[in-house]
């Protein structure tokens, strides 16, 4: 048997920087020792006899996860795989728990907590912190006096109420007497520079504190699976597909055709791009990323009122440098005015009206008088608001967003399109101040990309959002307007497996004639038994408006009775109203039909998303 350590694998002319050729040929070499170790250790013990393989040593963190998409989760896996890889710190036995399963926790004796909590909707908890967000509050709360604490919270600038969620637990933490490693991190939308910062400042603080562990070097046995879910270097070395978010797959567009009918008022698109020669894998429930550009028009319109020509070389905020058109296209947030743009209209303010305004504006930055005017204006407005100002163009730029991609969820099953993804996308326009305000993402599809041409696309998989492993149980799904495209997945999913299970549909729009999207095959499906029921609520095709949860109410008797016999309750569309809607309807109908009082509904509908059998996708 050869006992070297092999020499670099990972050739010269690889397609890889200096630094993860290293990496990759360091992870091979490490993977090697690591199967010599195994086979030494297959022969006789020369040790106590037991032959059990011992616990790590290090002291205990406990890393918990609030995760709605599964960006929180995953990232959570990332820290303790970079905890248990990293070498010349103290010794730490990193373990990663979703904040649903607190009971499981004895937080008298967690000396170290990280928590990574996303936000959704209206600053909403995700619907695995909720219960634990329930109990943090209450009478049962854990005196947390002995421990450290550090959260990052996952948010969207976008949202009034940004990162809410983390500063919820934050918040609470300390009250409940926890000292704070490092202060809470708000991440936005492009969060993994600023993760790895904090948690690098977090390790730093633990370090101060504890001794430094006795290293031997090589690679940690374990790492084990966990880096895998989080480390795209890893993914390179064992041979899966290079595209991810960072480095997203040109992928054709096959077809771009309307859903509604002529004379509706919305304008929804089923989207089919090619994924041949990706390597891209997805499953039913998982999204696709989208990496849009900005309206021309307004891009143009930007430079005109900055006295431009577009060819002016910028700095971009994190660094890079770019012309302004191209930057103003596809580098930068356009949609929403910022307190940075206003500091930077307030710099070159020379009229006195203006400059009164925007000191006015900025007095108070966070206040819902400021918060409510940004967010009824893009970066034109902001500007053209301020005509008299003379802002510096490179002061401008610095005051932007990066451009984040959008994420859809995917309307296909890759068993019944091989090499290929759908999307079903509602396309915004609208009417504001006597301009047309388009969409970002869905303008920039529906509009400017011809048939044949490549989007940048990456996919983000769903850790808790997708058919049921058991092809027998009961499904139930509520999905109005363009939150169907899960649910065509789903079932796409259930036929090509051969599922036995009884499938059960809520769909609802405004009208029957115009907006029944993909109703042709639906009704096909519902026509071969296949869809067991198809419920429908179209609020336009009669006087009083008829939503979904009505149409579950009109069904309670039956849904409870699908529920009971262990069908699983999926939900996707508007996080802000539909989703709220749906859900109180729920607790109502088990409260009704199993004969509940209003706490025992809730610990009813606890238990069903405890057992994976209740989960949403909503935005």
């Amino acid at each position: 048997m050869n006992t070297e350590t092999p020499a670099n694998v990972i050739p010269e002319g690889a397609p890889f920087s200096t630094e993860q050729r290293q990496w990759l040929n360091g992870y091979i070499a490490g993977l090697h020792s690591l199967s010599l170790l195994g086979s030494a250790s297959s022969g006789p013990s020369t040790g106590s006899g037991t032959g059990r393989k011992e616990e790590p040593q290090g002291t205990p963190v406990l890393i918990l996860y609030g995760s709605q998409s599964g960006n929180a989760e995953g990232l959570a896996h990332d820290f303790a795989a970079r905890i248990r890889a990293r070498a010349g710190g103290a010794a730490l036995k990193p373990r990663v728990l979703g904040m649903d399963a607190y009971g499981d926790v004895d937080f008298s004796a967690e000396k170290y907590v990280l928590a990574v909590n996303s936000t959704w909707g209206d600053g909403d908890m995700p619907d695995n912190a909720v219960a634990f967000w329930n109990w943090l509050q209450g009478a049962e709360a854990p005196s947390l006096g002995h421990a450290a604490v550090a959260v990052l919270g996952l948010g969207d600038r976008n949202y009034r109420r940004f990162c809410q969620g983390g500063k919820n637990l934050d918040g609470r933490f300390a009250e409940l007497g926890a000292r704070r490693l490092r202060p809470l991190c708000e991440c936005d939308t492009d969060y993994e520079s600023a993760a790895a910062t904090w948690l690098a400042a977090v390790l730093e603080e633990i370090d101060k504190e504890l001794p430094a562990a006795v290293t031997t070097g090589g690679e940690d046995p374990n790492r084990s699976a966990d880096i895998r879910k989080g480390d795209p270097w890893v993914a390179l070395a064992e041979g899966q597909s290079r595209y991810d978010k960072k480095n997203p797959f040109p992928a054709a567009l096959l077809e771009n055709r309307p859903l509604n009918a002529r004379g509706s008022a919305k304008d929804t698109r089923h989207l089919a791009f090619s994924l041949v020669g990706s390597g891209l894998e997805y499953k039913a429930g998982d999204a696709l990323g989208i990496l849009p550009r900005n309206d021309y028009d307004l891009a143009d319109r930007l430079i005109l009122r900055l006295n431009c020509g577009g060819n002016e070389r910028v700095a971009l905020p994190w660094g890079e440098e770019s012309t302004l058109r191209a930057a103003l296209v596809a580098r930068l947030d356009l949609r929403r005015g910022s307190v940075k743009l206003l500091e930077a209209l307030l710099r070159g303010a020379r009229n006195p009206s203006e400059r009164a305004r925007l000191e006015e504006l900025l007095s108070a930055p966070e206040s819902d008088e400021t918060r409510a005017w940004l967010d009824e204006r893009d970066a034109l407005d902001v500007l053209d608001a301020f005509a008299k100002s003379n802002p510096d163009p490179q002061d401008v730029i610095g005051a932007m967003a990066r451009l984040t991609p959008r994420l859809y969820s995917i309307a296909s099953s890759p068993k019944a399109h091989p090499g290929e993804v759908h999307l079903c996308v509602g396309i915004v326009r609208a009417q504001v101040g006597g301009r047309l305000r388009r969409g970002v993402a869905s303008t920039y599809l529906a509009e400017r990309v011809p048939l044949g041409t490549n989007v940048p696309v990456f996919v983000q998989p769903s850790a808790h959002f997708g058919v049921p492993e058991n092809g027998d149980a009961p499904l139930i799904m509520i999905g109005p307007g363009t939150g169907i495209a899960p649910f065509r997945a789903f079932l796409e999913e259930r036929q090509a497996r051969g599922d036995k299970g009884r499938n059960w549909l809520f769909f609802g729009d405004q009208k029957r004639s115009r907006d029944f999207l993909y109703g042709e095959d639906l009704e096909a499906l519902h026509g071969s038994g296949f869809l067991t029921r198809l419920d429908l609520a179209f609020s336009r095709d009669q006087a009083e408006k008829v939503y979904v949860q009505d149409r579950m109410l009109e069904n309670a008797r039956r849904l409870y009775a699908w529920l009971e016999e262990g069908a699983h309750f999926c939900v996707c569309g508007d996080a802000k109203r539909m989703a709220k809607d749906v859900d109180a309807a729920l607790h109502r109908i088990v409260a009704q039909e199993g004969a509940m009082s209003e706490d025992k509904a809730r610990e009813y509908v606890e238990g069903l998303k405890k057992a994976g059998r209740y989960a949403r996708d909503v935005y």
